[in-house]
């Protein structure tokens, strides 16, 4: 299964944009999108629910006045949550039959103010999920060109293994850093590699700035050198330590603070040695290798 990966290698997370996190005004959108752009981020990730359910429309407005010609950006959307915030939902749940899935769909590029989404991604995994209904949502979507590709989020090997009995699936973004490592354990990212699927990594930077505890001090003690070394801040080395990884990940980065970005980009060129690699990981998992 031979997939286009025409995703900037490091990917735009729109999810703190709106109301969710900074509440950007339009004028400050159009000036990060501007910004990421210049810096190399041209692939823009969303999911109707951020914002509950009005980012991508916000996000929509600042691009229509932005001056950026479509075909220069890629644009991400996820489907599949029904919240009670933002709808009138009685209950949290997940909703994948074929005409919610196309209606969605359409929604989002309404919002969006594009005619095309280059990646749908089917949010989180449903019990209820038919791979074959979906597949027929997807070969919609495709034939009439609303979608380029179609991948899934957060999704284990073996569902995406069930949905490819119906639909070949392109991507799967999963959580993923330096501090929650299970991807590269647990068969999501062989299957990656085995089925030259492309891996997305939500959350890259892991609890590392968000949690002071034992762990935390071991891998700012092994980062001090290697900071040195490199040239590089804590934020880099923990882009850099995911980005090394033969699944080829593409690292999605939450921040709005330009100079954040500006560094991130930077990080895709960090080349980091095998020792050292393997001396992040021994400091975050707390033992050495077997």
């Amino acid at each position: 299964m031979q997939q286009t990966r025409n995703f900037s290698r490091i990917i735009s997370g729109t999810m703190t944009w709106g109301s969710w996190g900074n509440q950007l005004s339009k004028k400050e959108m159009i000036e990060l999108m501007h910004h990421c752009i210049a810096c190399g981020l041209t692939t823009f990730d969303h999911a109707d629910i951020y914002g509950s359910y009005s980012t991508e429309g916000d996000f929509g407005v600042a691009f229509a006045q932005s001056g950026i010609q479509r075909e220069d950006i890629q644009l991400i959307s996820k489907c599949g949550i029904q919240m009670t915030r933002g709808r009138d939902n009685a209950i949290n749940h997940y909703q994948y039959d074929k005409e919610y899935i196309i209606w969605s769909v359409e929604r989002s590029l309404k919002k969006l103010g594009t005619d095309y989404l280059d990646l749908l991604l089917l949010h989180r995994p449903s019990p209820l999920m038919e791979p074959y209904e979906i597949a027929e949502a997807i070969e919609q979507l495709k034939k009439s060109g609303k979608i380029k590709q179609f991948g899934v989020s957060n999704f284990t090997p073996s569902q995406i293994a069930m949905l490819e009995k119906a639909i070949p699936v392109s991507a799967n973004q999963v959580e993923f850093s330096l501090t929650h490592d299970a991807p590269m354990y647990d068969g999501t990212f062989d299957d990656c590699i085995a089925n030259n699927r492309v891996a997305m990594a939500w959350s890259p930077l892991g609890t590392f700035f968000r949690e002071k505890d034992t762990r935390t001090k071991r891998i700012k003690k092994a980062m001090e050198p290697l900071m040195e070394k490199y040239g590089v801040d804590e934020s880099q080395l923990l882009l850099a330590w995911l980005m090394k990884h033969p699944a080829t990940i593409f690292p999605v980065i939450g921040t709005t603070n330009k100079k954040r970005i500006e560094q991130s980009a930077k990080a895709a060129n960090i080349a980091l040695e095998l020792q050292d690699w393997f001396a992040l990981l021994v400091a975050s998992q707390g033992h050495d290798v077997p």
